[in-house]
């Protein structure tokens, strides 16, 4: 009955070291996804002349979710009327930010593009999506960097932390 228990506890602590693990693999993949957004966020807005809803509502449908999520409910917010573009933006955060490996750096980064968008003509509007993916790319280095020093450990981790456990118990 021991083995059985021990068993159990190595196994759940090593998922554990996993899921952690898998989050640190997510972030570098949002932020690519993110930055290819706003890349099709411009050309939406600057080449093809499309209003802000409309972008980001095809967006929400060639995005996978959490951030197809965020320009669903951003899109859904200014067809509404109900707010701002920008409340309409922060409240889309808010969605991102609870669903998605993003950190407060990411967030940041948005929220500042965000206080901008809708404020400006096209070409002020193109400067502001540059930018912001800019500092993307920078969190994505640090993301990356951050995957390959820590990701073996997190899930080594996990194991040697059930093994720990099971020792200690018996």
């Amino acid at each position: 009955m021991k083995m059985i228990g021990a068993i159990f506890v190595i196994l759940a602590t090593t998922w554990i070291g996993f899921e952690w693990a898998k989050r640190l693999q997510a972030r570098p993949r949002q932020l690519r996804q993110l930055k290819v957004a706003l890349q099709s966020l411009e050309a939406e807005i600057v080449y093809g002349l499309t209003p802000l809803n409309e972008a980001c509502a095809r967006l929400s449908t060639q995005l996978d979710p959490p951030l197809s999520w965020f320009f669903e409910q951003f899109s859904a917010g200014l067809i509404s009327g109900k707010s701002s573009v920008r409340e309409a933006w922060e409240e889309s955060l808010v969605v991102i930010h609870k669903h998605s490996a993003l950190q407060k750096g990411e967030i940041e980064v948005l929220r500042q593009f965000g206080s901008m968008l809708g404020r400006h003509d096209r070409d002020h509007q193109q400067k502001q999506i540059k930018l912001a993916i800019v500092h993307l790319e920078r969190e994505e280095s640090e993301a990356i960097d951050i995957q390959h020093r820590y990701e073996t450990m997190i899930k080594s981790l996990g194991f040697l932390t059930g093994l720990l456990i099971v020792i200690l118990l018996i």
